[in-house]
């Protein structure tokens, strides 16, 4: 549930979710994909590597759902007291999350969205 420095180094994509500490250097090279990190106690953002990186908010409903299940699931496979600690307290264990994106990657995913509805549109004319 925790990871040691250099976590999420050369990320390309995928999902990380990480429930307890992390070390110095987070996301260093991450240039896809999408990374949570639990922090309760506000320690996590002096140890990401903010180079390609910027820290947001979950706060799309479509982020926490999908990051509520794979927890949910965590829970199932592992029997983890964090993840059921997490769970039992959702509205305000969300706050606590921050989500790493890449900047690229982000740029990349609103560009294929506006892309998508230009063809939606132009396919309705």
């Amino acid at each position: 549930e925790s990871c040691g420095d250099h976590g999420a180094e050369y990320m390309t994509g995928g999902r990380a979710i990480v429930l307890g500490e992390i070390g110095k250097n987070f996301a260093a090279g991450m240039s896809g994909g999408i990374a949570y990190i639990w922090d309760p106690n506000s320690k996590s953002a002096s140890r990401i590597n903010k180079e390609m990186v910027d820290l947001e908010q979950v706060d799309q409903a479509e982020d926490a759902m999908e990051l509520k299940a794979m927890i949910e699931k965590h829970l199932e496979y592992t029997g983890s007291l964090t993840a059921k600690e997490i769970l039992s307290d959702w509205k305000n264990s969300l706050g606590k999350f921050i989500k790493v994106m890449p900047r690229d990657y982000k740029r990349a995913l609103a560009d294929m969205a506006k892309e998508e509805s230009t063809a939606a549109v132009k396919g309705k004319i």
